[in-house]
């Protein structure tokens, strides 16, 4: 058996199954838009218009009905990760439907998954080539809820990045293509396999997320996808001695890259580490380059551009791990590389970003004045344009969508948002 014998029947079952969900789930915003729709209003909100963001939900069904069609050896080695997923995920979609979960809520439900999926299946971290800490990893308790806590690491760092259109899934799909190839290398066909099919069921969703963005990953998204690609790494180094530890952490590189210096600039600038603002990497790219750059373009377009710059900053490590899986001082070199490269490509689009700013003419707004409703006429409800560009929704999320009109594109965030000057351009602007 080999790579080339893939399970066809899952990757064509959970592709599709994933694509005419997402469809069903856009045709039907109308009626679940008042619950599912994502407002246009918020620090970290580029998007103009209301969007559902349940895209979990399509991803969700796509892997339970491929699990049907799957070999016996594929099937048992998804069936207890999906089932202990569900704790991360039902947190992610209760957020998406109710905008009352908090952070702090999803991630200890996510690390509990983590405890879950230990108890089914075994698998923990026993060694990552750090000799105090595998001393440490010896002791089950210990490894277990380190083992979590990366876990649930890690899916959160998912949902971090999880902010324009294809970026997040398209990451993951890197990653999970990353953690294929090792293990077919490896010898573990069977586990490569899997990541092929969970692959095949996010690109289903990531048809209709990239480029237009006519439906979101959604928090229950991101901490599915992002704890399936967390375990999965562990699987891979726990049921492949030969890889190094490092190599599936590399895989997950760039969301992992992107929480340690957010919580790093954060804490520099004195602010709590968990909160949002709309100066990561991705952020400054949208308003320092595409909203400069490809202004012709429709506002979709410009927020799908973005994705392919993190996408190449995740690609270098990812090619590292597959060519050095097995050579842990190799891949430490490249990790800290890889780091030196994220944090050099946040330094240039920061430069780039003082450069618009210091050019921007200064916007003054105009004020209209409203008019007068004719003598007798009934005053009209406002209609919120539905997220597939094809009418409106008749007022069914008008209380939770915020007014669109502070979501005009501005003299320099191309968002109207008020923001402050990122950490590395303080002393100079």
């Amino acid at each position: 058996m080999s790579i080339y014998n893939l399970p066809l029947a899952g990757l064509e079952i959970g592709f599709a199954t994933s694509l005419i969900v997402s469809l069903l789930l856009v045709l039907t915003t109308r009626w679940h838009g008042r619950y599912s729709l994502d407002a246009t209003r918020g620090v970290q909100k580029f998007h103009i218009t209301p969007t559902p963001r349940i895209g979990g939900a399509a991803i969700m069904t796509g892997l339970w009905l491929a699990l049907g069609v799957l070999p016996p050896a594929q099937r048992d080695l998804l069936l207890p990760v999906l089932i202990a997923s569900l704790p991360a995920f039902v947190f992610g979609l209760a957020e998406d439907l109710t905008r009352t979960v908090s952070v702090r809520t999803r991630l200890l439900a996510t690390i509990g998954s983590g405890v879950v999926c230990w108890c089914l299946t075994g698998v923990s971290l026993q060694h990552t080539g750090l000799p105090l800490l595998d001393g440490m990893l010896a002791w089950l308790p210990f490894s277990v809820l380190f083992t979590a806590f990366a876990v649930g690491g890690v899916a959160n760092a998912v949902n971090i990045i999880d902010g324009f259109n294809g970026l997040a899934s398209g990451t993951v799909v890197i990653g999970l293509g990353t953690l294929g190839l090792i293990a077919n290398g490896a010898g573990d066909i069977h586990l490569a396999q899997l990541c092929f099919v969970i692959c095949a069921v996010t690109a289903g969703f990531f048809v209709v997320n990239f480029p237009l963005g006519k439906l979101f990953l959604g928090d229950g998204g991101a901490y599915l996808l992002g704890f399936l690609l967390a375990w999965l790494s562990v699987m891979l180094v726990y049921r492949n001695p030969s890889v190094s530890a490092w190599a599936p952490l590399l895989a997950c590189a760039y969301p992992v890259f992107e929480t340690v210096f957010t919580i790093m600039r954060r804490l520099w600038c004195r602010r709590h580490p968990g909160h949002p603002d709309s100066w990561h990497l991705h952020s400054l790219v949208k308003t320092a380059i595409t909203a400069r750059y490809l202004r012709m373009l429709p506002p979709p377009l410009r927020n799908a551009f973005v994705s392919p710059v993190s996408w190449g900053i995740a690609l270098v490590p990812a090619v590292l791990a597959v060519n050095y899986a097995g050579e842990p001082e190799v891949l430490v070199q490249g990790a800290l590389a890889s780091f030196a490269l994220y944090i050099g490509v946040y330094a240039l689009v920061v430069l780039a970003w003082r450069a618009r700013r210091r050019h921007a003419p200064i916007a003054m707004p105009v004020m209209a004045a409203p008019l007068a409703p004719k003598a007798g006429a009934a005053a009209s409800k406002p209609l919120i344009p539905s997220s597939h560009g094809q009418g409106p929704t008749g007022g069914l999320v008008a209380a939770r969508i915020a007014n669109p009109s502070v979501n005009q594109p501005g003299s320099l965030s191309d968002h109207g948002h008020q923001q402050t000057v990122p950490v590395l351009a303080r002393r100079r602007v």
